[in-house]
């Protein structure tokens, strides 16, 4: 009887719990897009919506929560049954008594063994909770865990190749990606790769260039049709070793928040530092390492934020060089390079292809020079195959239409090569260039710059705000009172209960049996009325803090969630603001909160109720002994308080290395692709166990300390016991006291005792709470630095897109040593076109965050129409521009969702209008689905070019005053690429648009042509201005690095 009714409601308790975590997991999902895309976000002016969405993804799990409430109220209610066995005994205790003529001390023992077994029960119902939470993150971990991969990277079995020679080939090999069913990627796809040949694979976006290099890597296995190695079908070689024969490099450069050796070293985790160099320098990484203050030590922070794209690259390439593989598979891997560091790292890729096998895909045509032989791929198939210069006879071919429209418009075929001039720069200096000093004096900083060791302090020093906490639960001001009443009413039960137990004791020491019946009765059905009383008490607590509760965590996520999109992108980019660890925040913080104030709060108010009616009974029945007891409570007390603030410190500790374990897991499963093709599951693993080293120690200190604590406040409460028996017998032996009295206020202190001691049990969880509220109190009273929704900020609904720099100064917060512009003056004109080339990491990039606001200046200012951009409404300007990154950033919902996230209210007529100026409508349509095709985790159910296209529908869709284009078209296939240009032309026409290219012939149609180095503008001028300057100009030195050999 008391434990049926707990195991029932337990169950449903788990279904419950269940569905919580995984309603939840939605809104947990639109965060860690969120913030992982945070640019795009604020870019596009997203910050309301986004929040919006998490709101309403929010709502399932508040309904389930209050039900969850409702239901353990019913749970813990039914302790009532213990009185009822309470009444069972009682009545048959006093017919043993009155009819058997049992010995009332002997009915007294049974009676205590009953009593203190029904507590005992009574009180684990109480835990049902932690067992049933427990059990349901349990059976999502084990699920997890036994789960059997379609292709198990930790297969040992398989036979391995003891002499690799790389010979690759794929037999009528048909694919299509599970999550598009029915739709053919590949389609009797035919290719031999001969070892140690260098194979490029051309082809429009989405025709399955990628999907050959993911098959070969078993990242998915065909549905008809062999892959071979050295004539052995690569389904019977051990996978990991299979792997391991092959470097990859992908499209989109994956690095992880850890140091740039480390990064390296996840192509070979044993390799010494002279190897590390050796590959580094091999990708043409090595120079611009060892310029960081911290050199390969230099944190790259989540995704590889801290590094330009050209960099990521390098250091991606030199990992892939590391394991020195006999199969190199190339994935456009030199696309976001600059010129110069493309040609370098070609030349080191084409030293690195020597004696192996590699297969390159390849859009930009000058990639393949060196290949032995190039496959065009064609729906699915290898339309032609040959060598450059036999693909190119056919003049109506379609490599040869390929190579046509990528040949620049100089006709001289002579490569010049750039050598590095005495200062590092990579471009020859003539009479135009802009010498500027080294470093301003820090007295021209700016407010915002250098501040993050203050604001780190500010956060430190926060502290929870009792009123503001109050202020947030105000609304379920009505839930609270009725918990609070449900409460007390639960509270007043144990003393009333010890009261009638103790009289209901000393009635079998009664002469009397008409006194014993009639008294017993009546405190039967006193018992009856307590199990009656204690399941509705527990209901309406329960239900009604439920209420408040689910309401206090969902109006604290909103609350936090919604300050967090207020934050500049400098907190972002700290190491522990990653998207893993405010996913976890915003996960377990509220929760904590919540049980800080609701579940807390039902116990205190318990514990205040049943201690004051405890102490009224029990000086009413013996003030002695009762003043007597009252005086050992502050030791009692005390006990409680010291283990309270040790756990408090603990729990600080132990939040924060979770954290850490966090970030790192959530940066593993988003880059699976990347540790697979590794074969670095092991050191991930170890990278992991590594965060959870302190969390683990801290975790066993802490249940020293709670054991210790424990004891101590169990030992006095045992203790206090042992001086009321004492003390009591001597009262009686005194005549002054009755043993009715005597038993009633030994129950009723022992029952005050057992409430202390619950007490006690809930200081980790206030301490926990405690953190918890704290952390959450860091966001909620952290002022940023760049107020995106300034009141006082210029707010226009029209700007004329005039940008200039006027000697502007910067360097990223997290690397304040390393000034990545210098002196920067430049001045764009309204609705021009003005391009910016250069080297990876010379600050182009840079120049695009700060016209978006992302990041304020050193020194210097930024103006838009002659205005600060500083006094603008930064929300306001944003509206009026469009980012196209070059990694375009996809959010997990529909090709639909994705390009109106531009504009809200979109029509359909508007986002077909802006996919087919951005080349993306007919793609789309040849779908299954058409716009309703689901993107997947960042776009990765669709090819880098479409991709790209999507992000270029959703800039064309917002038409803004503003174009700010980041290699928009370079994963673009040739053809794509030139539709997608004239597009862009058309678009750019009447606004201001700002081009960061590293392919001129995107370019050269451009008002001006603006030269960037070492964060100065060292040439400016158009096309044929620039080239009129000669060999001596840097931009004709990088028009004449990209020209292919004349057809």
């Amino acid at each position: 009887m008391l434990i049926i009714p707990g195991l029932v409601y337990g169950k449903l308790l788990g279904e419950v719990g269940k569905k919580i975590q995984e309603a939840y997991g939605v809104a947990g999902g639109i965060v860690e897009q969120a913030v992982s895309s945070i640019r795009t976000v604020y870019s596009y002016v997203a910050e309301e919506r986004t929040a919006k969405d998490y709101k309403n993804a929010l709502k399932p799990a508040l309904e389930l929560g209050i039900k969850q409430g409702l239901m353990k109220g019913m749970a813990i209610g039914t302790v009532g049954i213990t009185f009822a066995v309470w009444a069972l005994q009682g009545w048959y205790g006093s017919t043993l008594v009155i009819n058997r003529g049992a010995k009332g001390g002997n009915v007294f023992t049974a009676g205590l063994c009953i009593i203190y077994g029904g507590l005992a029960l009574g009180g684990s119902l109480i835990n049902v909770k932690y067992f049933i939470e427990a059990n349901i993150a349990a059976a999502r971990i084990f699920e997890m865990i036994h789960r059997v991969p379609g292709i198990d990277s930790a297969d040992e079995q398989g036979k391995t190749i003891s002499d690799v020679k790389g010979e690759v080939e794929f037999r009528d090999i048909e694919f299509e990606y599970p999550s598009r069913p029915g739709s053919l990627v590949l389609n009797k796809f035919n290719l031999k790769v001969m070892s140690g040949q260098t194979v490029g694979l051309v082809g429009t976006s989405g025709s399955g260039k990628s999907t050959v290099i993911n098959l070969l890597e078993r990242f998915y296995e065909p549905l008809r049709g062999d892959i071979l190695l050295d004539g052995v079908d690569i389904k019977t070689l051990q996978l990991k070793w299979l792997r391991n024969q092959m470097g990859l490099v992908t499209q989109e450069p994956v690095l992880f928040a850890t140091s740039i050796k480390e990064n390296i070293l996840f192509g070979k985790e044993d390799a010494s530092m002279e190897e590390v160099i050796r590959a580094a320098k091999a990708a043409n990484a090595h120079n611009f390492i060892n310029k960081l203050s911290e050199k390969y030590n230099t944190l790259v922070g989540q995704l590889g934020t801290q590094m330009s794209e050209g960099q990521k690259q390098r250091i991606s390439i030199a990992r892939a060089l590391l394991r020195n593989p006999k199969i190199l598979l190339l994935d456009e891997a030199t696309s976001a390079l600059d010129s110069i560091s493309e040609k370098a790292v070609q030349d080191a890729l084409n030293q690195a292809s020597i004696g192996r096998t590699t297969i390159i895909i390849a859009h930009h045509l000058s990639a393949l020079r060196n290949a032995d032989l190039i496959a065009v791929i064609q729906s699915g198939q290898v339309g032609e195959f040959g060598s450059h210069e036999q693909l190119i006879q056919n003049s109506s071919g379609t490599y040869a239409v390929m190579v046509k429209l990528q040949r620049t418009y100089m006709n001289d075929e002579v490569l010049l090569e750039a050598e590095d001039t005495e200062d590092g720069s990579a471009f020859p200096v003539h009479d135009g260039t802009i010498r500027v000093g080294e470093t301003p004096d820090k007295s021209l900083s700016r407010n915002s710059s250098f501040g993050m060791i203050t604001n780190q302090q500010q956060e430190d020093d926060s502290s929870p705000n009792l009123r503001q906490l109050i202020s947030m639960t105000a609304p379920e001001w009505k839930s609270t009172l009725l918990g609070c009443v449900g409460a007390l009413g639960y509270g007043l039960i144990p003393p009333s209960n010890s009261f009638c137990l103790g009289a209901l004791l000393a009635v079998y020491f009664e002469n009397d049996h008409t006194e014993i019946r009639s008294q017993t009765r009546i405190y039967c059905f006193a018992f009856l009325a307590f199990a009656v009383f204690t399941f509705l008490t527990n209901v309406i607590q329960h239900y009604y803090f439920g209420i408040m509760g689910e309401k206090l965590t969902e109006r604290v996520r909103e609350a936090v969630f919604e300050k967090i999109l207020t934050f500049e992108i400098e907190w972002f980019d700290q190491e522990n603001n990653s998207s893993g660890a405010i996913c976890a925040r915003l996960a377990t913080d509220a929760v904590m909160v919540r049980t800080l104030v609701t579940d807390r709060l039902s116990l205190l108010t318990q514990a205040v109720s049943s201690a004051t009616l405890a102490v009224v009974l029990a000086l009413m029945l013996s003030w002695r002994l009762a003043l007597v007891a009252i005086a050992l409570e502050p030791g009692v007390i005390a006990a409680v308080y010291l283990r309270e603030m040790t756990m408090r410190i603990m729990s600080k500790k132990i939040l924060k290395a979770q954290s850490e374990s966090s970030e790192l897991a959530s940066e593993a499963f988003g880059n699976h692709k990347i540790i697979t093709a590794f074969g670095s599951q092991e050191k991930v693993l170890k990278l992991y166990d590594r965060t959870q080293v302190s969390s683990k120690k801290e975790s066993n200190k802490q249940s020293w300390y709670a054991g210790v604590g424990l004891f101590v406040s169990q030992f006095l409460t045992s203790a206090l016991i042992a001086v009321i028996c004492w003390y009591g017998g001597k009262l009686l032996f005194q005549k002054k006291i009755t043993y009715k009295h005597l038993f009633q206020i030994f129950f009723i202190l022992v029952s005050t005792g057992r409430v202390i001691a619950e007490t006690a049990s809930m200081t980790a969880d206030l301490s926990k709470g405690t953190s918890a509220l704290k952390s959450v109190f860091q966001i909620l009273q952290r002022e940023t630095k760049m107020d995106p929704e300034n009141p006082d900020g210029i707010k226009t609904e029209k700007i004329n897109g005039e940008i200039e720099f006027k000697q502007v100064y910067f360097t990223y917060p997290a690397r304040p040593k390393q000034i990545i512009l210098r002196g920067l003056d430049l001045k764009i004109e309204a609705a021009k076109f003005v391009a910016l080339v250069g080297r990876s990491g010379s600050g182009k990039s840079t120049i695009i965050r700060l016209i978006e606001g992302f990041y304020d200046t050193l020194s210097g200012s930024i103006e838009v129409d002659g205005i600060d951009i500083m006094r603008y409404n930064l929300r306001a300007l944003r509206s009026h521009i469009a980012l196209v990154s070059q990694e375009p950033t996809l959010f997990a919902g529909t090709i639909r969702d994705n390009i109106a996230y531009a504009k809200q209210n979109a029509t359909e007529a508007e986002i077909i209008e802006a996919s087919s100026i951005a080349n993306a409508h007919e793609f789309i349509s040849s779908l299954r689905d058409g716009y309703e095709t689901y993107c997947g985790e960042r776009g990765v159910q669709l090819s880098g070019g479409q991709k790209q296209r999507i992000a270029l529908a959703r800039a064309i869709l917002k038409n803004p005053a503003i174009l700010l284009l980041d290699e928009a078209t370079s994963a673009l296939d040739v053809n794509s690429e030139k539709l997608v240009q004239e597009a862009l032309e058309r678009t750019m026409s009447g606004r201001t648009s700002l081009v960061l290219a590293h392919r001129l012939s995107t370019i050269q149609k451009a008002d001006k042509i603006v030269v960037i180095d070492k964060g100065r503008v060292i040439e400016e001028g158009n096309h044929s201005e620039l080239l009129a300057l000669g060999e001596k100009g840097a931009y004709y030195a990088l028009v004449k690095l990209q020209q292919l050999p004349v057809i």
